[in-house]
């Protein structure tokens, strides 16, 4: 079947049910841009402020929106794991979930799991705590709820060598890494704060200011969060956004336990859409609206050489 003109595509999904919503953009800064995170909460240095934009449903959508094409994918992954708050439980198999889900959307061949991380909308002052050495994986905290991609691109490669490096010695090496999220609402629906994703085929190849992540026991004061850090370019750092009226907000409402919202952060392959801008955002529609609990977790899938095996 002939693939579907752009004009008339864009047409289809203008008649999509949306939301009018309110969604962080960056907007000032005062030359240095930092998130902060300890245990339970999150500060940023930038000045961000909301604009209303419409986040079309995805849902009538969903056979359509590829990682390849859209920079995120809906998948169908029930989880063996029945508690998401336990620790433990989470720690023991989730990370090869996540793996063996991603090697099977992406056909990479080898995929190295990472942090993961619970967020909640729901009251967090039971989760802040003073702590020494804080990890910022395993925990839980607020939503991230300004537009934002969670690996700026020059990290994004970095990266991806060192895990490579460290994961598989001696290997053959890739021509491909793709990093991202394996996001999961967990609550019962529709949740409260859900999750919108930016087709990143809205985005211009520039857009984008680092943001770099600063892991603390306790958050500091102004003056302290803008003084000079030494080496804090190979610190990890993030990629947030100035509003642009181009892009184009997707959501997939009342998500369940059983679904699954891969996210690219970066695609070195830059024929694709390479990555997705994505934020919490309040969800007016439904009147019976959940606290929402969700978890995610990153990985770097590797598309490696083949091997030799002549002279």
């Amino acid at each position: 079947m002939a693939a579907q003109p752009e004009s008339t595509r864009r047409a289809h999904e203008d008649g999509a049910r949306c939301v009018d919503a309110k969604i962080a953009y960056l907007v000032s800064d005062c030359g240095v841009n930092r998130r902060f995170v300890a245990a339970g909460v999150e500060i940023n240095t930038g000045r961000y402020q909301p604009f209303e934009v419409k986040v079309r449903d995805a849902r009538p959508f969903q056979d359509g929106i590829r990682l390849e094409t859209h920079g995120f994918q809906l998948f169908r992954m029930p989880s063996r794991v029945t508690d998401f708050m336990d620790r433990s439980a989470v720690d023991s198999g989730y990370a090869e979930e996540v793996a063996q889900g991603v090697r099977s959307a992406t056909g990479a061949s080898r995929v190295v799991p990472m942090a993961w991380m619970v967020r909640t909308s729901g009251d967090l002052t039971k989760f802040e705590r003073r702590t020494v050495g804080y990890s910022h994986q395993g925990g839980v905290q607020p939503p991230a709820a300004e537009a934002h991609v969670d690996f700026a691109p020059a990290q994004a490669h970095r990266l991806a060598q060192n895990l490579y490096e460290k994961h598989a010695p001696g290997g053959p090496g890739y021509q491909r890494f793709i990093c991202g999220s394996f996001w999961r609402a967990f609550s019962e629906p529709p949740q409260d704060w859900p999750l919108a994703v930016c087709d990143g085929r809205s985005l211009d190849p520039e857009e984008g200011v680092t943001n770099t992540l600063v892991i603390v026991d306790s958050l500091p004061t102004p003056e302290a969060a803008v003084a000079a850090i030494p080496g804090e370019e190979l610190l990890p750092a993030a990629s947030v956004f100035r509003f642009n009226p181009r892009h184009r907000w997707w959501y997939f409402p009342r998500m369940t336990r059983e679904e699954v919202l891969l996210i690219k952060f970066y695609d070195s392959d830059r024929s694709v859409a390479w990555r997705a801008p994505h934020t919490a955002f309040q969800d007016p529609s439904f009147t019976d609206a959940r606290v929402r609990f969700s978890i995610e977790l990153r990985w770097v899938a590797f598309f490696e050489q083949l091997s030799r095996t002549g002279p």
